[in-house]
Parts: C-alpha cells; structure tokens; sequence
C-alpha cells in the first residue's frame, strides 16, 4: 500500500510537505504543491482515512438514522441532508432502525465506535439511541419526532395543524362521522396528530368517538388491519384521516379487497404526500409535508451545531400543505 513517504520520496519533498498539501494548506509554494499532486495521482495515492480520524477524534461522517426505509417519506429527507452534506464536505451514512429500539441503540452505539462527526434521528418509541448519543454530547438533530427530556437541535412540522386542516377539510365536505387511524401513543407525531383531528371535531361540533380511533404502527399492515376493523363497527365511518401514507396504502387496499371505493363508500383524507397520489383513480388527497425542506434544514443545524457545540437548542417547525384530490369529494 503506497504511504506518505513514498510520495515524498517521489516528489523530492518531506512528508510533513506532502501533509500539507494534501489537507488544503496555502502555505506550500505552488510548484512544490504541483509536484505532490503529480506524485500522488502516479502513485495511486490515498490518505488512510483510519489514521487521520484518530488523530481528529471524529470523521467526515454523518449518520442518518430514519426509522422506516421503505417510507417513500424519506427519501427525499435524505436528499435534502445530503445536499448540506456535500456543500459542507460530509458524507452521509444511511441507517435503517426500523422502528426498533435496539436497532437504533446499536447504530448510536457504532456512530460513537466509529467517531462520526454527527447524527440526524428519527426516533423509534422508547428513543433509547437518542438518549445514548445525548448523553455522549455528540451533535445530534432530531427530525420528525420529539423526545421528552432530550435538549436537542429538532425539525418537526406542524403536525396537529396539518391533521386539524385535513379533518376539517372532511367536515366541510359534509362528513360527520370520521375515524382516524393514527400510530403509536409513544411516538409524537402520532399523538400530535390524533390532537389534531380532536380538534377538528371539536371545532365543527361533533363528539369525539373513542371508537372511531385505532392506533396502528406507520406500516401498511397496520393500516389494513385498523381500516378491516373499522368496517366491522355496527355503524361503520363515512370518512378517514390516516395519519401517515404507509397507514393510507393499507388502508386503500383493504377497501379494495372488500369490493369498497373512495370516495363512493368511505372519504379518505392521508397525511404525507405519496408520489403516485394524483396519478390512482381516485386521487388521493393528502396532507403533504416539505419533505426536502426538513432533511435541508437539518443538516444545516448539524453544521451550525459542530461549528458551536454550546449554543442553546433551537426547534424549527414547518407548516404542511393540504392538496386537496379526488378521494375527499363532498358527501352526496
């Protein structure tokens, strides 16, 4: 393997010279730079990466651990951190905790084994990662979810408006009695969007039903499963809110199944946009959230946060939009 010193010998320099160069110094005279660079592509040349973490206590490295990677929802979350990643001269590792605790622990377990220079995390329920890299004061950035007692840089969207501008939209429509199949009562984002349809109904004078509401697990089997239990009621919704696309795929193919259409037999308002949602038939009308926007703005905390270790935490929540398709038509 071609070292430093063999590059040295080639340029007619010291190592210390090709050090130099090779980190992006200008105090090197040009011609002397020139000749390294030469040496270094003839010799096929690359630093070892293992030696200089050591000796940095960190890597060029970002971790982003998302909690579902088969959720088209982050996708382009991570295009957006990776876009800061690559102007900032980081690269990102993409891990998949699928929204198991002891998955994500073992990920904070090896960013802090592998000494990277930071993390961006969506939360699994008990958010045992999380903790782990808090405590190791590592720059961390929670995106989509909270976690109690964690003082950490957060991207959220406003996820009880956006349930609230989803449900109403229903209730305007003429619909009454609407069922909400939301996620799991640890995770925030279930629970602020479960608040968001409560108060919805609030608003437009309907009781809130108990009965009406499943909490499944963000995955389109929950989803199936809730939306099958829905239909066995006595009197079964004339609408839905499913708080997540995954859980509004299940949801659609369990009315497919059952010989049932949107919006003819059951209204279906989903939260996250889906790509094909105004290609089906019918469109789907959803809430979408500024997918980019959130991966974008958290990698630029990360950057603010390795740059200033001590500034205070800061939360950035951003608004979602109601795109308004064919599923939720008006009640005939």
């Amino acid at each position: 393997m071609t070292t430093i010193y063999d590059v040295a010998r080639r340029s007619g320099v010291s190592p210390a010279t090709v050090s130099r160069v090779l980190s992006g110094r200008r105090n090197v005279d040009p011609e002397l730079s020139e000749k390294v660079r030469a040496a270094v592509a003839e010799l096929g040349y690359r630093p070892n990466g293992v030696a200089r973490n050591l000796r940095k206590s960190s890597t060029n490295l970002w971790a982003v651990v998302i909690s579902d990677i088969e959720n088209p929802f982050f996708t382009s979350l991570v295009r957006g951190l990776e876009d800061v990643a690559q102007t900032e001269g980081y690269h990102v590792v993409l891990c998949n905790s699928d929204e198991d605790p002891a998955k994500e622990a073992a990920y904070a377990s090896a960013v802090l084994t592998d000494q990277m220079a930071g993390v961006v995390i969506s939360p699994t329920s008990t958010a045992e990662g999380v903790h782990l890299l808090a405590n190791a004061k590592i720059p961390l950035v929670m995106i989509d979810r909270r976690v109690e007692g964690v003082e950490a840089d957060t991207v959220l969207v406003d996820n009880e408006h956006g349930a609230f501008e989803g449900v109403k939209h229903l209730i305007d429509g003429g619909y009454r009695r609407i069922a909400c199949i939301t996620g799991p009562r640890k995770v925030s984002t279930a629970m602020d969007r479960l608040a968001g349809y409560r108060s919805a109904l609030r608003a437009g004078g309907i009781r809130y039903d108990k009965d009406l509401v499943r909490h499944a697990d963000f995955r389109e089997a929950g989803g199936y499963a809730a939306m099958e239990s829905l239909l066995e009621l006595p009197d079964p919704p004339e609408a839905l809110f499913a708080t997540n696309n995954l859980m509004t795929v299940g949801a659609l193919e369990c009315l497919a199944k059952k010989g049932l259409r949107a919006p003819d037999d059951i209204a279906i308002v989903g939260f996250d946009d889906i790509p094909w949602a105004d290609l089906v038939i019918p469109s789907l009308t959803t809430v979408a959230q500024p997918t980019y926007e959130l991966g974008r703005t958290a990698g630029m905390l990360l950057k603010d946060r390795t740059a200033a270790p001590g500034r205070p935490p800061s939360t950035v929540t951003l608004r979602t939009e109601l795109h308004i398709r064919a599923t939720s038509a008006p009640k005939k």
